[in-house]
């Protein structure tokens, strides 16, 4: 029989209960969790998960699907998943510990703590700020990440060490230019600051004191861990598993793994009382006002949206009068989306384990239903101009197919294709022959072999080995001796729509490797 105090125990947390489940009934749309459910499998999605939070309290936070297609393992809140470039918010809430104890200053030259660091332009290196790299406005661009798994074996220092053979895509300062490799950048500035890495760093002054137990940011700590979610891409119009790649060199760009429930304890902090949690301090309310704040414009396809521009670490726009922060993050089979509106005190995050965007569908859901402002279903919506992307892909697609010359053939017996190349920028690639096929080598790294089919003339097509990667272009250049003395590589840095290949691509970058 009970006694009165665990009685009195008992009702409190049923009141308690009680109380969070008509909080979350009056926040969320009606029969939210079907309406997740139907809306996964209109987008394939195999797993994934969604977090809200509002006023202080997580509200939501449920897994549904699979972990791995087809292996019957339910994803939970606590799943892990790849959130790629959300990390990015994290490093830049890393950084502002650093401003708050004086050790660094936003606008501080990167070569005040990297002293080797440079660009080809010796006046943008001089200048360059982690202001600079925090907000995009480099001109560098996608060099690292994306498509493109550059160096894949090195340590963060090689890899940035690289950049002083790159150009810029745009004029330094100009404007904004989404780079990867400026925020493995301005990770680096941590540990040149304060001698311990970027990934120790964010372990012990941001994930364990906010309860984050299950983020790790390396494959191999996640790769000790169970209950994690696997990546799936559509290969041939089927979702399939794909590989799990390793960033680990690019971190503090992407590299971060973590649950729905520790991302909603990651959005607690940067609700209400911004950079605390329970009274717990853990950066400035003045610092996260800074993060928080628009720093550069950026060009925005979102119509819903009358002005966009970045932060530090977060996309910025106004939806219905409210203030929207929020980032994606896409990697090799995973899509994260985190959404807060700070004026209703509250944020959405999803994870899913294959490209998709129904992410975005859900945070609008979610707003709407507490602005009372429209019944439309985001995910019908957003999934009809998905299908209406992926056949205009598909069209420019068969239309390189269609121009494809047939009936050539290479102007040389392939055997003298074979060879070392190299650039200052990118190192070098291998090409042998392997039976009948001339097979490409990246960076001395197995994984990243590629079978060379013909395509026309000097061209060809470079099947990757990981199917995830797809396939990519490649031309010979002979010499005035008909000697082969050059290779073209264009690296798809964004596919139009990957689900459909990694080309047709508005977003490339071609490199000349020279023949050793």
């Amino acid at each position: 029989m009970m006694n009165f105090s665990t009685s009195k125990r008992f009702l409190v947390a049923f009141v308690f209960l009680v109380s969070l489940s008509l909080l979350a009934q009056n926040a969320l749309p009606k029969d939210f969790d079907q309406w997740l459910e139907n809306s996964r499998n209109d987008w394939k999605i195999p797993g994934m998960a969604v977090g809200v939070v509002q006023d202080g309290k997580v509200i939501y936070a449920q897994g549904f699907g699979e972990k791995q297609l087809g292996k019957g393992d339910k994803v939970d809140e606590n799943t892990v998943f790849s959130i790629a470039s959300v990390s990015k918010n994290m490093t830049a809430a890393a950084l502002g510990i650093l401003v708050d104890e004086g050790k660094i200053s936003w606008d501080d030259k990167i070569t005040k703590h990297i002293p080797w660091f440079q660009f080809r332009d010796p006046w943008a290196t001089k200048e360059l700020t982690i202001r600079d790299a925090l907000i995009h406005r480099v001109g560098l661009g996608r060099i690292l990440g994306n498509r493109l798994q550059f160096m894949t074996k090195s340590s963060r220092d090689e890899v940035l060490k690289q950049v002083r053979y790159m150009d810029f895509e745009e004029p330094f300062r100009s404007g904004y230019v989404y780079s990867n490799v400026m925020y493995s950048l301005a990770g680096q500035v941590i540990e040149y600051t304060e001698g311990r890495t970027w990934d120790q760093f964010l372990q012990e002054r941001l994930f364990q004191p906010l309860g984050m137990n299950r983020t790790t940011t390396t494959i191999a700590e996640l790769e000790k861990q169970s209950n994690v979610a696997f990546p799936h891409q559509e290969i041939d119009g089927k979702i399939v598993p794909i590989p799990r790649r390793n960033w680990d060199n690019a971190g503090p760009a992407g590299g971060v793994n973590s649950s729905i429930s520790d991302l909603n304890k990651w959005m607690l902090m940067q609700l209400g009382t911004s950079g605390s949690v329970q009274d717990k301090v853990i950066i400035s309310e003045k610092t996260m006002n800074e993060i928080h704040r628009p720093q550069i414009s950026t060009a925005s396809s979102n119509p819903l949206a009358s002005q966009s521009s970045y932060g530090l670490g977060w996309q910025i726009f106004d939806y219905k009068g409210k203030r929207i922060w929020t980032h994606s993050g896409a990697t090799d089979g995973f899509n994260t989306f985190m959404f807060l509106v700070p004026e209703l005190n509250l944020g959405i995050v999803m994870a899913g384990n294959a490209f998709n965007s129904l992410g975005t569908a859900v945070a609008y859901q979610v707003i709407d239903h507490q602005l009372n402002s429209t019944d439309k279903d985001w995910s019908e919506t957003i999934l009809t101009n998905y299908q209406n992307q992926y056949q205009r892909a598909q069209e420019a697609r068969d239309a390189i197919h269609n121009a494809r010359v047939k009936n050539t053939q290479p102007s040389l017996n392939l055997n003298e294709y074979v060879g070392i190349y190299e650039s200052l920028a990118y190192g070098k690639v291998e090409v042998k022959l392997v039976g009948k096929d001339l097979v490409m080598r990246f960076w001395n790294d197995e994984d990243l072999e590629a079978k060379l089919e013909h395509w026309h003339f000097d061209t060809f097509r470079a099947v990757w080995k990981n199917r995830a990667q797809r396939e990519e272009f490649m031309q010979f250049h002979l010499n005035k001796m008909g000697k082969v003395d050059a290779l073209d590589f264009e690296f798809v840095l964004r596919p139009m729509l990957l689900q459909v290949g990694a080309y047709p691509s508005n977003y490339t970058h071609t490199e000349k490797f020279e023949k050793k």
